[in-house]
């Protein structure tokens, strides 16, 4: 069996009660898929990434929840960028994925490790009204309820995901959804996680994230759906490039999150946050 060192991190936190927990394993060689999946079933968290060196600063990665492999994850990777910079140093490492190459960089400022991971060049399509009502009736949601200034849309920076957009903060408070009916149609459509949103002001932006595909009820903090979220919001001009936005994820999980997106004017979107030892 292929030996490495495992390490367990909140990101986009700087306590080890908030932000969103994740497994970091390092080894030489990455173990083999089914190794994989049953360390992060043991692990238990939302999501765990797997890190093998190749050449130079780059690193082989891969990540899995619970229930499967997800194509890329935001928050391991910058667990993973602060477990690299504390192993080996500050500096930008290349991380090859299975959706490409996400470049990461790492600092230290008063202790506490930063990351920067960029995303693959996003994308997003507005999405079908079938999948609107069905996700709505998942979630006991109504029409009515929905924010008009930011129509659903499904949007990719490394995975699919689903953003809704909500007109009242209460609504987004009162989650409670059926979880094996979301679960059904998220894997149907090929989606990650919903990206369920309320815009507090022009940067300021509130997120929750249903994961039922990974077997987890809810992410609280979710790296790809924020840098999702920053392509679609440009994309579409619902935003003024270049800028940046906070999103705030969690506090309802009592694990407050926050996640800083960077929105140049064209490429990949930028996310940054801190990570600590659990």
């Amino acid at each position: 069996m292929t030996s490495g060192t495992l390490y367990r991190l909140a990101a986009f936190t700087t306590t080890a009660d908030g932000g969103n927990p994740a497994g970091v394993w390092v080894g030489d060689t990455l173990p083999d898929p089914d190794t994989m999946q049953h360390i992060a079933a043991e692990v238990g968290f939302s999501e765990t990434a797997f890190v093998a060196p190749s050449t130079g600063s780059k690193r082989t990665i891969r990540y899995y929840s619970p229930e499967m492999e997800v194509s890329f994850c935001g928050h391991a990777t910058i667990a993973t960028g602060v477990v690299l910079g504390e192993n080996d140093g500050d500096g930008t490492y290349q991380l090859e994925t299975a959706i490409g190459m996400i470049p990461v960089t790492v600092c230290q400022q008063d202790g506490i490790y930063e990351a920067s991971l960029t995303s693959v060049e996003p994308s997003y399509a507005l999405a079908s009204e079938t999948l609107v009502n069905e996700a709505l009736a998942a979630l006991g949601w109504t029409p009515d309820e929905l924010d008009s200034s930011i129509p659903p849309a499904r949007a990719y920076a490394g995975a699919w995901h689903l953003v809704l957009a909500v007109a009242n903060a209460q609504r987004l408070a009162d989650l409670n959804y059926d979880f094996d009916t979301l679960k059904a149609l998220m894997r149907r459509d090929g989606l990650t996680t919903l990206q369920l949103i309320w815009r507090q002001s022009a940067a300021v932006f509130h997120s929750r994230n249903p994961f039922p595909v990974g077997g987890i009820v809810e992410d609280p903090a979710t790296g790809a759906a924020a840098a999702a979220l920053g392509g679609y919001l440009r994309a579409a001009e619902l935003i003024t490039v270049p800028t940046t936005i906070l999103i705030r994820q969690g506090d309802a999980m009592g694990r407050p999150s926050q996640l800083v997106v960077t929105i140049p004017v064209n490429g990949g979107i930028v996310v940054t946050g801190k990570a600590i030892r659990i």
